[in-house]
């Protein structure tokens, strides 16, 4: 039987966000600061992609780069940020809370995904530290969160994917399992083979970097490279 597998870019430009619709890819998750993890993006950013953008748009709710174990004021610096996500019309939240034992956060998950509604929730990659991930699978689907964002607890999705299909069996359809990590052109049959309805990816390039006092690596997710997966699907 053949999936019809969507494909969610991971853009962190409001370049990369245009370059994945002009691509046809069905979702964008939008962020900034792709070398830490991602972080949220700024509201001018937020704003634009989705005065700009028509299909749909989801945000990383994500204050800071590092761990995922957040104070007080963090934690209000989230909620803030959600609303704003409301305000402007996107289209769902990707966010999470762990303990300082790698544990899901089952309160303050609880609260973000209510606090997000009606909007979905993807818990995001926050879950590839986490102890224990078939029961975090389990606690996940309790609280209602819609997706998990996973590379499978390795380096790469493609090296996870013995525990992506495990979950993905355990989930029995409760919650949608998005693959995401270094999936391309050359691997991305290998999850649309297992049975994954969706998939995630930045397929982006590295610009040549500036000459300067900050001569940082940029990166856009690229055109060319984003029809490449769609092709392959």
């Amino acid at each position: 039987m053949s999936i019809n597998m969507k494909l969610e870019i991971c853009a962190n430009s409001f370049q990369s966000a245009l370059n994945a619709e002009i691509a046809g890819a069905h979702r964008v998750e939008l962020c900034q600061e792709l070398s830490v993890g991602g972080i949220t993006p700024s509201y001018g950013l937020m704003k634009k992609v989705s005065k700009k953008l028509n299909i749909p748009i989801f945000v990383l709710i994500r204050p800071r780069s590092g761990d995922f174990v957040y104070s007080d004021a963090e934690f209000e610096v989230m909620k803030y940020n959600i609303d704003i996500c409301k305000s402007l019309g996107c289209h769902g939240i990707v966010s999470g809370v762990l303990n300082p034992d790698n544990t899901i956060d089952v309160k303050r998950t609880r609260e973000l995904v209510i606090y997000s509604k009606p909007l979905p929730f993807t818990f995001h990659r926050a879950f590839d530290e986490v102890t224990s991930p078939k029961h975090a699978l389990e606690q996940l689907i309790a609280l209602g969160v819609d997706r998990i964002l996973t590379s499978g607890q390795q380096t790469t999705a493609e090296k996870g994917v013995k525990l992506l299909k495990e979950l993905n069996a355990l989930a029995q359809n409760r919650i949608s399992i998005l693959p995401g990590g270094s999936i391309t052109t050359k691997n991305v049959q290998l999850f649309k083979s297992a049975g994954f309805k969706e998939i995630h990816a930045s397929a982006s390039k590295t610009l040549k970097p500036s000459q300067g006092m900050f001569n940082a690596t940029r990166t856009v997710s690229d055109i060319n490279r984003i029809k490449s997966i769609l092709n392959a699907l």
